[in-house]
């Protein structure tokens, strides 16, 4: 009984371990694919007064991760890319026009799009995290995952300009 009980429990802590591990790549990756900053934002309509909606297409091999980086995604965007508009929303600009911000200022921006960093205070998913049909497509291994999300930018320039990450809007030129 004692052999049995000890075999039982080495083979348990192997799972466990085994699990671990695979659960700690899986995120390593999606972290990887953030890193890397691979989405398009494009415009959905006019929020309310001083948001943005965004539909954000996330790529990943895995539909839930890509889910939950379109919240961090549709913050990058709109801090370094902006969006172009359509006939009935105008498009917008990044909040910076410096291509080397983001490594410049590394040192907040690492926590700051770090999983449940402070990105998360300005956004949010429209549509509770629920994916459309037409929004979820198979590219190659991949998923590509379109996500309606509210961003707000009045806030986030106010963050960033306190912080001394971008220029205030009355700094001049």
């Amino acid at each position: 009984m004692k052999d049995f009980l000890k075999k039982s429990s080495i083979m348990f802590l192997v799972i466990i371990g085994f699990t671990l591990t695979v659960n700690g790549q899986s995120k390593k990756k999606a972290d990887k694919a953030t890193e890397d900053w691979r989405y398009e934002i494009d415009a959905v309509q006019t929020g309310t007064q001083g948001t943005y909606l965004v539909k954000v297409w996330s790529y990943s091999k895995k539909p839930e991760v890509a889910i939950d980086q379109a919240k961090k995604n549709a913050v990058h965007g709109i801090i370094f890319k902006g969006f172009t508009g359509t006939q009935s929303v105008p498009g917008q600009k990044p909040l910076t026009n410096n291509v080397n911000l983001e490594v410049e200022k590394e040192d907040f921006f690492r926590p700051f799009f770090a999983d449940g960093g402070k990105y998360m205070k300005f956004v949010s998913l429209s549509n509770d995290g629920a994916v459309a049909a037409g929004d979820r497509m198979k590219v190659g291994k991949e998923y590509k995952i379109g996500v309606i999300v509210s961003v707000n930018v009045s806030a986030l320039r106010k963050d960033l300009e306190n912080a001394s990450v971008i220029k205030s809007l009355n700094s001049g030129f």
